[in-house]
């Protein structure tokens, strides 16, 4: 596409005319998308040669490709190139800038290119608050995060499905369980419906504070509203029950998931494996194994460290010897420990 955009510029040249800065900027950016950076910096030069000027576009694309590439460094450089030049960088390149300096965790950084941003008189739009947001929560910050959103509504940007699931997230990545569900019930309150990515984010946080049966509830919610959790989301409940020493709800959630359509990966089974091996049922654990095998799902090594560990402490030693001949070598020293107190009991 890029090849072909680059004959028909040639083709302007060899009749004797000259490109417009329109022409220039398209293959340029062209390039640009392309990958082809030193390409679009070559052809920025050709416009300085000839009686045109780059313009706030070709600095607006080359800056974006740049942060894509996380060159923050030569960005800022065309940033400050660009002023110099006495041209006015838009809302565009300064979201631009501050995505590429949220993308590489520079928030303070983001926070004083929004500032030189307001100095000015360029108001962010809704755009520029959820990148900022978004950067914040990811970095914890989720204090600033809602300081941001407050500020946003008094300049009359209303918080949307994107700004509320970032910090929903963020809350539940810092532990702050709490505040995350109250951010659940303004969303409801204010019409916003959940997506996959904040019903996941408060699955996983029940989960890591043990709060098991709210995150069952939460997932039957999120079935309920049409919405598919994925392999990971049913995975994280599972192995929250099965921690709970509950494998048969365990069990009950893997039915489910493949009844809607979601296959389970070995991840999901080694949670159960791991589950049935903590409450001593060996042979159950045995027909998982070779139910997993019948399903073309194969063991990983730590599906045999999980399995080990079981035999060790509750099993035959006859399947023991018979895992230790199958795997050959303990991988590592989960294995060796488990081996170690199995040989010390007996």
């Amino acid at each position: 596409m890029i090849n072909d955009a680059k004959l028909v510029f040639d083709e302007i040249t060899k009749w004797g005319l000259r490109p417009s800065l329109v022409s220039f900027n398209t293959l340029l950016n062209g390039y640009c998308k392309s990958g082809k950076l030193e390409e679009a910096f070559r052809l920025k030069k050709a416009i300085e040669e000839t009686s045109l000027a780059p313009d706030v576009f070709t600095y607006s694309v080359l800056i974006n490709a740049l942060c894509k590439e996380s060159r923050l460094g030569n960005a800022y450089q065309l940033f400050d190139e660009m002023s110099t030049r006495g041209l006015n960088p838009n809302d565009v390149i300064f979201t631009t800038l501050i995505n590429g300096l949220c993308s590489n965790s520079k928030t303070d950084l983001a926070m004083q290119m929004y500032s030189k941003m307001l100095v000015r008189g360029i108001k962010a739009d809704l755009i520029t608050f959820n990148t900022l947001i978004n950067g914040l929560c990811k970095s914890g910050k989720i204090g600033k995060a809602r300081n941001l959103i407050d500020e946003m509504s008094r300049e009359g940007l209303k918080p949307d499905k994107i700004t509320y699931t970032c910090l929903l997230d963020g809350c539940c990545k810092e532990g702050d369980l709490q505040l995350a569900l109250e951010v659940k019930e303004k969303m409801v309150k204010e019409g916003i419906e959940l997506d996959d990515v904040a019903f996941t984010a408060l699955i996983s946080g029940l989960c890591r504070e043990g709060l098991v049966v709210d995150a069952e509830k939460l997932l039957r919610e999120m079935t309920k509203l049409g919405l598919k959790p994925d392999d990971a989301t049913y995975t994280m409940v599972i192995d929250g029950v099965c921690k709970k020493g509950d494998v048969k709800m365990g069990f009950q959630l893997l039915k489910e998931m493949r009844r809607d359509g979601v296959v389970p990966g070995i991840i999901t089974y080694n949670v159960l494996m791991n589950g049935l091996c903590k409450l001593g049922q060996m042979k159950n654990a045995s027909k998982l194994l070779q139910s997993m095998l019948d399903l073309g799902v194969f063991p990983d090594d730590i599906t045999y460290n999980i399995l080990l560990e079981g035999h060790c402490k509750y099993g035959d030693p006859e399947v023991l010897e018979k895992l230790r001949s199958e795997k050959g070598v303990i991988y590592d020293y989960a294995s060796y420990i488990s081996l170690v107190e199995g040989s010390i009991k007996s």
